[in-house]
């Protein structure tokens, strides 16, 4: 298994400069993808709640670029830089921006706390699943990228065909929001498309330095992560599941690649 200390030790000056072209096309993709929707929301041209899932879709998908670094721990402080704006974005920031970025994506249950509850879990779940795996396995990064994925994406795609063509209810209490099994089954297919595309492009296409997968396992890694997403979300608190959904799903098929 290839260690991060194996990497940190051929790094060179050369390494360098080429991840530091990546972090400035991360920073500045992550900058478009919040300036933008809150522009947009100042303007009037979109609702607060468009503005939240534009930001909830597009800015997290920076992760697709983690495996391309050669020193893959500058994605940890680009994840946690990420964290840092979104703690301190509040009601009563003294920054400028800080503050019209609460305005503009904040949500009526966020409003107790005056903060953003949601997009600072969000955060906090891809930190520390980078940081986790570019520690312990940065060949196996396709891990976290699936289950950062399937929150962004799933759990948007989700929330969407549930409340449209929600019709079968799945009554649990304590989650908050709720379900249904429209909405859960448009989860599960989203989750198996974006899961296997993720272990079969990292994976199995194997264009950056990952470990190698074969086809059989990129289908039974796809199946079990999707399948674990989808149970977790549905069990979940919805002011929670930007933490148990990614994190959970992640590490169940990560123990299971352990023991197989």
């Amino acid at each position: 298994m290839l260690a991060l200390s194996d990497i940190i030790a051929d790094y060179r000056i050369a390494d360098f400069f080429y991840d530091l072209i990546l972090i400035g096309i991360a920073y500045g993709y992550i900058l478009i993808t919040i300036i933008l929707p809150v522009f947009l929301k100042k303007k009037g041209y979109i609702s607060k709640f468009h503005a939240r899932k534009i930001v909830h879709l597009f800015a997290g998908l920076v992760v697709l670029i983690v495996p391309f670094f050669i020193l893959p721990l500058h994605a940890v402080f680009i994840a946690l830089s990420l964290t840092v704006v979104t703690y301190f974005s509040s009601r009563d920031s003294s920054v400028k921006h800080l503050q019209e970025l609460y305005d503009s994506i904040g949500e009526e249950a966020e409003e107790s706390i005056g903060r953003l509850q949601g997009p600072f879990y969000y955060s906090i779940s891809i930190t520390f699943l980078i940081a986790v795996f570019v520690v312990l396995a940065p060949d196996r990064l396709y891990f976290p990228i699936c289950g950062i994925l399937i929150m962004i994406i799933s759990d948007t795609f989700a929330s969407v065909i549930g409340k449209k063509y929600g019709r079968i209810k799945i009554n649990i209490n304590y989650t908050g929001t709720q379900r249904t099994l429209e909405g859960s089954l448009a989860f599960f297919v989203s989750a198996f498309l974006l899961c296997f595309s993720a272990f079969y492009f990292f994976g199995l296409f194997n264009p950056v330095n990952q470990k190698l997968l074969t086809l059989n396992l990129v289908f039974i890694y796809t199946m079990v992560t999707a399948l674990a997403g989808t149970l977790v979300e549905l069990f979940s608190p919805s002011t929670l599941d930007d933490l148990t959904v990614p994190i959970a799903a992640t590490m169940v098929i990560y123990v299971l690649s352990l023991i197989t």
